[in-house]
């Protein structure tokens, strides 16, 4: 953990929001568990491209992008091409399309996505987590825990983006955001995340919503 001095001021009001919102963001997680068991292998796969189009672009916007293509049948038989150009609300769309082909692409037999039992071949979500950054194109640690805690099986994994890491640094347990994020200081700002959600007796799934929902006023996706 860090060593620069921790802000119990701020941690104290960060325990007055939670207190709050507690209800909400149980309730928001208890939403993502039921998806394993609810969703089939293509909602599942939805919410994988979703995480594909989010770094550096609006949630809502990359879910409404999802939506369209899905609607319009080409998540699974649309052209790189035909992607992109529902793509246009997304930073980077012509990358981003061609990540979502290449994710379809892997998880697709004879005509059909097959992810969940893939997945499912895991037992434990880290390992799980290291199978999708190294297999899939576009899909850093981030997006990865992103996508699992989507679909119910993140709740031991951090989601580190700016709004997690802005918080993080204001609290005193790193003592700067980082530049990048080799695979090496993810781990260590997880497990520095971890071991202060334990100390303040918040679960480590609920501070990371905790965290989003300070920042953005709404908890979403």
């Amino acid at each position: 953990m860090s060593t620069t001095k921790i802000n119990t001021r701020l941690i104290n009001q960060l325990m007055q929001i939670y207190k709050t919102r507690k209800n909400e963001i149980a309730s928001r997680l208890k939403e993502f568990e039921k998806c394993w068991t609810k969703m089939n292998d293509e909602e599942i796969f939805c919410e994988l491209t979703f995480c594909l189009l989010t770094p550096q672009s609006k949630a809502k916007s990359c879910w409404d992008a999802i939506e369209t293509i899905r609607d319009e049948n080409l998540l699974l038989n649309g052209t790189v091409e035909q992607i992109k150009k529902r793509l246009r609300s997304v930073r980077f769309h012509n990358k981003k399309a061609q990540y979502i082909a290449d994710a379809r692409e892997l998880f697709m037999r004879e005509g059909r996505i097959l992810i969940k039992p893939l997945l499912k071949q895991f037992a434990d979500i880290h390992e799980c987590r290291e199978w999708l950054v190294k297999n899939i194109k576009g899909l850093g640690y981030k997006e990865a825990g992103h996508f699992l805690r989507n679909v119910g099986l993140g709740e031991n994994i951090a989601i580190l983006d700016r709004h997690i890491l802005r918080n993080l640094e204001m609290l005193g347990i790193i003592d700067k955001i980082p530049i990048s994020l080799s695979r090496a200081k993810y781990m260590q700002i997880e497990k520095d995340m971890a071991d202060f959600a334990k100390q303040i007796n918040i679960p480590l799934a609920h501070l990371d919503l905790l965290f989003w929902s300070k920042e953005t006023g709404e908890i979403f996706k």
